[in-house]
């Protein structure tokens, strides 16, 4: 069947989806014995599924996001005080069609940032446009545009896209420039695209971040406002790996006597 007829045709129209499975589906349409209608809507299925694997694929190496960290990963067992039931409900999308913000907070190590990870690829298999990166990476990433001439691109892709995660909040400070930047992110989104952002801060600390009162106010009122709180609260995961792994290793031997 890899002399078929239609095989340089599909291929001359980057149709690999229906090239891939062309002889399986002709074998298929001959003993099921299938109109000719029936044998081109099996074909044509298969080139849209590669088509949307492609399309997924391409947006998550765009996004920023790992495609290992899922919720189908993610230890809830280790994280008893986060809400299986709240957090299923946020990976339906619907915060983000209604331009509403999560905020994950809690301790170093207790999973905030899988959890904003997994959350944001459900954003991204529903096809929204996601963008994930640390904050003290983006505002790096927004200051170096300043000077190589990519700064409109930039900008247009933080504020334009239909989720944008912002991991490690308050974990390091920032610059009078990144105070700045990171107010008008979120004065340019607020109800109209959503941010996801995780935080080791407790909530009172959160405007020391900015050490600007006013535009900690002002920026934190519209974070804030149409926002889902996740407080997680627990042990680190790192930590308990670090005990596990001390416990599943053999006494040292005594040293000598001298």
């Amino acid at each position: 069947m890899m002399t078929h007829p239609l095989l340089p045709k599909l291929r001359q129209l980057d149709l690999s989806g229906m090239v891939l499975t062309l002889d399986m589906r002709a074998a298929q349409a001959s003993e099921g014995k299938l109109a000719p209608t029936e044998f081109l809507a099996v074909l044509l299925d298969d080139e849209l599924e590669r088509r949307t694997q492609q399309r997924l694929s391409r947006r998550f190496a765009e996004s920023g996001c790992d495609g290992q960290k899922t919720l189908a990963t993610f230890d809830f067992a280790a994280a008893p005080g986060v809400n299986r039931t709240v957090i299923q409900e946020l990976a339906t999308c619907g915060f983000v069609a209604r331009h509403e913000n999560i905020l994950l907070c809690g301790p170093t190590g207790v999973g905030k940032s899988h959890l904003a990870n997994a959350l944001a690829c459900e954003a991204l298999k529903r096809d929204y446009r996601v963008l994930s990166r640390s904050l003290h990476r983006l505002l790096m990433d927004l200051h170096a545009a300043r000077g190589n001439g990519a700064y409109n691109r930039v900008w247009t892709r933080l504020v334009t896209c239909d989720l944008l995660v912002l991991d490690d909040f308050g974990l390091q400070s920032l610059t009078p420039q990144g105070v700045q930047d990171l107010y008008d992110i979120i004065a340019e989104r607020y109800e109209r695209r959503s941010v996801i952002l995780t935080s080791n801060r407790a909530f009172d600390e959160w405007a020391g971040v900015f050490n600007n009162d006013l535009l900690a106010s002002a920026a934190l009122d519209r974070l804030t406002h149409h926002a889902h709180t996740v407080v997680i609260q627990g042990e680190s995961y790192r930590q308990r790996s670090r005990r596990k792994e001390a416990l599943g290793t053999p006494n040292a031997l005594p040293a000598p006597s001298s």
